[in-house]
């Protein structure tokens, strides 16, 4: 039986002992952990550059939160496992992300409402609102803002990876990749989708192959073909590397969605060694038929000891119709106890087939799967729940800097392996999900952890390792 009184409640015994709850803590918080992410993020001046930087059409005399507050609300909420505009309803008066946007935890200094991140996303303004819609000059000007920022959110991605390398790398392999996106309502420029069997939206990302740092996040309508823009989002990316670092080699890989020609011809006029997926076709598999024969008939006499085998062959004299000259193809064909199978890469690299396909093509099952995946599961990248598609590429966006942060977090903490590998989910509950009490004076602010948290010394290790990572790019 529970019994109630005014801020306490009994609820029965646990052993010999009466079990009580009462509202008198104090100021609480749940998710403390998260300034160990903001003791990196803030002196590198990740949010607060891009800030600087983001058209804003709104009339400065009405503005009540800044660009970079709204940002870092956004962000953090994000981070925590709260994506949507709504959840910033409860999280508004929260101490923990008001210490994050560098606001007093206090009653009176509430963050930004979930109608006013809303408004951001738009880049809405109330400025002449007395005037008819069609006679209001603003709207080019909002219009504007919200192609411009896609453009330079995108372009700051990759600055953002150039500028945290702590030393300039001698190869950046760019995994470009197409994930589907579904919606749930009647979001602009989303369609239904006859592969995927959905609406959608088809946005194209690229990583860096080695960190899986986030060098582009550009969304798409929901109907065009997975290769759409890809050689234009590509010779950006391309362009700001080689003028950072003169001497970098930079490769391309991707699935089959993105074998194209155009893609082909941009590569090679580049001097872009790639590899794409390349879907199967009859002449190929005549070409690889007497070597799936060998391969099929050693299975059958070892099988027993090797239940799978690979072999790797070269197709050099292949040549679709649309292409103007022969392109290299690489076969993997595999044999095991449930079958045999083909699959094919095109390329223009020279290396044996084995390392073109085993040791660099296939890699795309680290990047850019693992991210996509980190995006999508952990920081919820596919709940783009706007009405305007301007709105929702914005929002991926701002998704892709909140994973960027945590591949910036994760290199930070490099010494520090059950970090340094840990997945977003996994940072969320152990590291970031962190209880404290909030206790303010006029000169300080104090978080009261748990003496008997079973991380403690981990965040003593992960914050060193932080402030560390953060002198050396400071000094470099």
């Amino acid at each position: 039986m529970v019994r109630q009184s005014e801020q306490h409640f009994t609820l029965g015994h646990v052993g010999s002992q009466q079990l009580h709850l009462a509202f008198d803590g104090g100021c609480l918080v749940s998710d403390a952990g998260l300034l160990s992410v903001r003791a990196l993020e803030k002196p590198l001046r990740v949010i607060a550059d891009l800030a600087q930087r983001l058209p804003d059409p709104r009339s400065p005399k009405a503005i009540e939160h800044s660009a970079e507050a709204l940002l870092t609300q956004a962000v953090y909420q994000i981070l925590a496992g709260y994506p949507d505009c709504n959840d910033a309803q409860q999280l508004r008066d929260d101490p923990l992300f008001q210490i994050l946007a560098d606001v007093s935890p206090e009653v009176d200094n509430p963050l930004a409402s979930p109608s006013t991140l809303a408004r951001f996303q738009y880049a809405f303004t109330r400025r002449q609102a007395e005037l008819p819609l069609q006679e209001r000059p603003v709207l080019l000007e909002v219009r504007a803002a919200q192609t411009g920022r896609i453009k330079l959110l995108n372009d700051y991605l990759v600055e953002l990876f150039i500028r945290t390398r702590r030393a300039a790398p001698a190869e950046v392999i760019l995994d470009v990749d197409a994930s589907d996106d579904p919606v749930h309502g009647h979001q602009r420029l989303s369609g239904y989708h006859g592969y995927y069997r959905q609406h959608q939206y088809l946005p194209l990302f690229v990583y860096d192959g080695a960190t899986g740092f986030p060098l582009a996040a550009w969304l798409r309508p929901g109907t065009v073909h997975a290769s759409l823009g890809a050689a234009e989002v590509l010779d950006r990316i391309v362009t700001r590397l080689r003028a950072a670092w003169p001497g970098v080699r930079l490769r391309v890989r991707s699935d089959n969605g993105l074998a194209v020609p155009n893609l082909y011809d941009y590569c090679e006029a580049q001097g872009l060694p790639y590899a794409f997926g390349y879907a199967s076709n009859p002449v190929l598999q005549r070409a690889t038929d007497q070597a799936l024969a060998d391969l099929e008939l050693y299975h059958h006499w070892y099988g027993h000891r090797e239940p799978v085998v690979q072999r790797f062959e070269s197709v050099t004299d292949y040549q679709a119709d649309s292409w103007p000259h022969p392109r290299r193809i690489v076969a993997k064909i595999e044999v095991t106890p449930r079958g045999s199978q083909r699959r094919f890469v095109v390329t223009d690299q020279a290396e044996p087939p084995a390392a073109v396909y085993r040791d660099f093509y296939v890699q795309r099952g680290r990047v850019p799967e693992q991210p996509i995946g980190e995006m999508k599961n952990g920081l919820r990248a596919d709940r783009l729940s706007a009405c305007g598609f301007c709105a929702n590429a914005f929002r991926l966006l701002v998704h892709t800097l909140a994973y960027a942060i945590v591949v910036l977090f994760r290199e930070a903490v490099a010494a520090v392996p059950e970090v340094a590998t840990a997945s977003v989910s996994t940072l969320r509950q152990r590291l970031w999900k962190l209880a404290a009490r909030v206790v303010t004076s006029p000169r300080r602010i104090w978080l009261h952890l748990s003496q008997t948290w079973p991380y403690r010394d981990l965040w003593g290790r992960v914050l060193a390792a932080v402030q560390a990572f953060v002198r050396q790019l400071s000094t470099g």
